[in-house]
């Protein structure tokens, strides 16, 4: 009976042969046959020498391959982009193969043999989707993307540092090697301020692993269709946009400009300064006031005009603007109050799930892939794209902000049309909040705090051909002081009562210090938690720690050591560790804020949850960062709409936010002050 950890050692160092050392000394038997070309006629002498000081020899049943041509036309020196539709229809077929072996020991057969002919990227993420998706293998952890693949994430002069500490230096003396701060621009450039956000590894891991969580093509439907799966694809973007847009005012630049006229030059340029360790190539930079052109690349299967990218759009417009998108039928699919927003997100993204990819296109997606080959959109110097066309690195252009904030406008476009929340939609009958107040750790009260930290991440097992044991990077990013919300609530009723709690935090002014309307403050309020409380008759204190946020996971999870930080075998936590690794980093809960203090209001309001609650279990279902990334193998656990009550305009009346409060709001004006000083993180 194979042991489905052992599985996970498949991820390691990918780029060497399976039958190298894996882990901690622990070594795969491969049948011969399993081999490649290269190592067949060697076998004994490859599979001796690298058994010989094995702790663990893990045999390798013999059994009948599935095809895997289709998965094997990536070549395995090829970037891998799940934005390129040629490229999703083969991790399909891969994921496919995963999914339908019978038993963990057949999984473990068919993967060995892939591991060393199919592309990494590709094995690396296939292999991800089946075990995140099979029954027998949902309870295991998928070790962090960034220790297999570092450089990803990480400036690439940082890897030849790491080879010589690893090489000369034995472990145990072996010293952390720092990134540098700011490496892939200077001062010069204005974009350049907000690298802490788009160059934070936990920020790009999140988009990674959110994307693995919800992938939008697998041969089985029931892997990407989820419960409001395209309504999240909306909320999560939304809120990335939001969150980018508090950490421009953090750094006194004006909201982020869309990108919404396809023919106009991109002004920003963007210079990544990362190598692929796969491909052994430079990530292809993008100069200032590229175009996007005509795409021809006959190696991707991709012939398409930006004319394309804009008939998708209109028609996306058409159907928000006629209330119904037309399904391949010709049958009408409803754009209502309560599940168009998740038809819209799937139509827009586009996955598998569109109600008619042909009609609707792939507007989203194809965005990615326009910007990320405008620098060679005919393939005529043979350049790969750029940082937008893969999840793990999209994050770190200045346009994925600018395209997604386009994006969002379409969705707003369908919001505006819902009609606005009344009173008796948003007020909770006998509840009210009598006060609120948020205390940092050893701070003044209302006043927010956030600094620089330095914290260490072991590369290891992303580091091929060099000699063993840990290797860590240290990197540079933003923290806060931890804090804790004090509410007070008043419950009239006579009666124990249950509410949602729902907190909100956004600017007070606009970029130039005027005052906002509620119209354009709510697109950039950004959740800070959701949870469900008791309230008993009379007044009721409420208090919760910042860390145990709805949105956000630990940095422990964030960068997950699989060895160190795992629960025990076996116990409830141990199932809920992985879905687990979705979530937004824990220390970019907060935006940066200014030195003098960036003023901002904090909103809090309490829900009915008789008209919130899902009824469902959700012990070891990983639901601790919900907000933005639901709970796996469950029902999105919030009734109303994601962002409620932002998600809509406000009533007659209330084109403010203090006009818009009902008795169970409250707001409270607080200040996030940066103070530019550098600490350790104590491991």
């Amino acid at each position: 009976m194979a042991d489905k950890k052992n599985l996970l050692l498949l991820f390691d160092r990918p780029n060497e042969p399976v039958f190298m050392e894996k882990g901690k000394a622990a070594v795969f038997d491969v049948p011969d046959k399993f081999l490649t070309d290269r190592y067949r006629p060697i076998s004994t002498e490859v599979q001796s020498r690298f058994g010989e000081k094995a702790e663990q020899r893990i045999p390798v049943r013999d059994i009948a391959i599935p095809d895997l041509r289709i998965p094997m036309s990536l070549p395995r020196d090829a970037q891998f982009s799940l934005f390129i539709p040629a490229h999703r229809r083969i991790a399909g077929r891969l994921i496919d193969i995963f999914m339908g072996v019978r038993s963990v020991e057949d999984l473990q057969s068919v993967a060995v043999y892939a591991r060393d002919r199919v592309n990494p990227y590709l094995f690396n993420y296939s292999l991800s989707v089946a075990l995140l998706h099979r029954p027998d293998t949902k309870g295991l952890d998928l070790p962090s993307f960034a220790q297999n693949f570092p450089d990803k994430f990480v400036d690439s002069q940082v890897f030849r540092q790491i080879r010589e500490e690893a090489t000369v230096v034995p472990e145990g003396s072996r010293m952390p090697i720092t990134i540098p701060r700011d490496y892939t621009a200077s001062d010069l450039e204005p974009e350049h301020r907000l690298w802490y956000f788009r160059e934070d590894l936990g920020i790009n891991l999140h988009h990674w692993h959110w994307h693995l969580v919800y992938p939008f093509e697998a041969g089985n439907r029931d892997v990407v269709n989820k419960d409001r799966r395209g309504e999240l694809f909306y909320y999560m973007h939304q809120q990335v946009v939001a969150r980018y847009n508090l950490e421009r005012f953090s750094n006194n630049l004006a909201r982020v400009v869309r990108f919404n006229n396809l023919r106009e030059p991109i002004a920003e340029g963007y210079f990544p300064k990362m190598d692929s360790l796969v491909s052994s190539r430079a990530w292809p930079p993008r100069f200032e006031d590229t175009k996007l052109s005509d795409l021809n690349r006959e190696l991707d299967q991709i012939n398409l005009d930006v004319s394309d990218l804009e008939r998708w759009r209109d028609r996306i417009f058409e159907a928000i603007s006629q209330g119904f998108a037309t399904d391949e039928s010709g049958n009408q699919v409803p754009l209502d109050d309560v599940r168009g927003i998740d038809v819209l997100g799937n139509m827009m993204e586009s996955s598998i799930v569109s109600p008619n990819r042909r009609l609707y296109g792939d507007f989203h997606n194809m965005g990615h892939v326009f910007i990320s080959y405008s620098h060679d959109p005919d393939h005529r110097h043979l350049e790969s794209f750029g940082v937008m066309g893969d999840s793990a690195t999209a994050m770190r252009d200045p346009v994925f902000y600018r395209w997604h904030a386009y994006i969002d406008d379409i969705f707003q476009e369908h919001k505006a049309r819902l009609s606005p929340y009344s009173v008796p939609d948003l007020s909770y009958d006998g509840v009210s909040v009598t006060g609120v107040q948020v205390s940092p750790e050893g701070g003044r009260p209302n006043v927010l705090q956030t600094f620089w930290q330095q914290s260490d991440v072991d590369l290891s097992r992303g580091m091929d051909f060099v000699p063993r044991g840990n290797v860590f990077a240290r990197f540079t990013h933003l923290q806060h002081t931890p804090f804790t919300y004090t509410i007070n609530v008043n419950n009239d009723s006579g009666a124990q009562r249950f509410g949602t709690v729902r907190i909100f935090l956004g600017p007070k002014t606009d970029e130039r210090g005027q005052g906002m309307l509620f119209k354009d403050q709510r697109l950039l309020m950004i959740e800070l938690d959701k949870f469900v409380v008791s309230l008993n008759p009379g007044q009721n204190t409420i208090r919760r720690r910042s860390t145990e946020s709805s949105v956000t996971i630990p940095f422990d999870r964030t960068f997950r050591n699989l060895e160190a930080s795992r629960p025990a075998a076996g116990s409830a936590e141990e199932l809920e560790f992985n879905f687990c690794g979705c979530g937004w980093p824990n220390h970019m809960l907060i935006p940066k804020g200014l030195p003098e203090g960036l003023r901002c209001e904090l909103f809090v309001m309490i829900s009915n949850y008789d008209q919130d609650r899902i009824e469902q279990q959700l012990v070891g279902s990983c639901s601790d960062a919900a907000s933005y990334c639901g709970v796996r193998d469950r029902l999105y656990p919030d009734r109303r709409a994601m962002g409620y009550p932002f998600d809509r305009l406000s009533r007659v009346g209330a084109d403010r936010l203090i006009n818009f409060l009902t008795p169970n709001m409250s707001i409270v004006d607080v200040v996030v002050r940066h103070e530019n000083r550098v600490v350790l993180r104590n491991s």
